[in-house]
């Protein structure tokens, strides 16, 4: 997953994703850190299009590495630190 140029964009996504405020603007009161983090905010970090971001945001998600948060027609994601956690455990006894 993380051997190619995609595999590190996604991998760039995870580690912006740590800290969502220090990467992405505030766009609510709330703030990125409780509610997440919109394709279209990671689209625009990356320089790609939207439709890409979130293919690579679906991909962490099927994999249970992201949680979603739907409001109204905007879909936000978050790590799943625990799962993340599980995944990191799973590499270092060598799968």
């Amino acid at each position: 997953m993380t051997g190619t140029p995609s595999g590190r964009m996604r991998q760039t996504i995870l580690e912006w994703l740590k800290d969502p405020s220090a990467h992405f603007p505030a766009a609510r009161r709330s703030g990125p850190a409780e509610t997440g983090v919109t394709a279209r905010a990671v689209a625009a970090k990356l320089g790609v299009p939207c439709r890409t971001a979130r293919s690579h945001l679906d991909l962490l998600t099927r994999l249970g590495l992201l949680r979603t948060h739907r409001t109204r027609c905007r879909t936000y994601y978050r790590r799943d630190e625990i799962r993340i956690a599980e995944v990191a455990r799973m590499f270092e006894k060598g799968w």
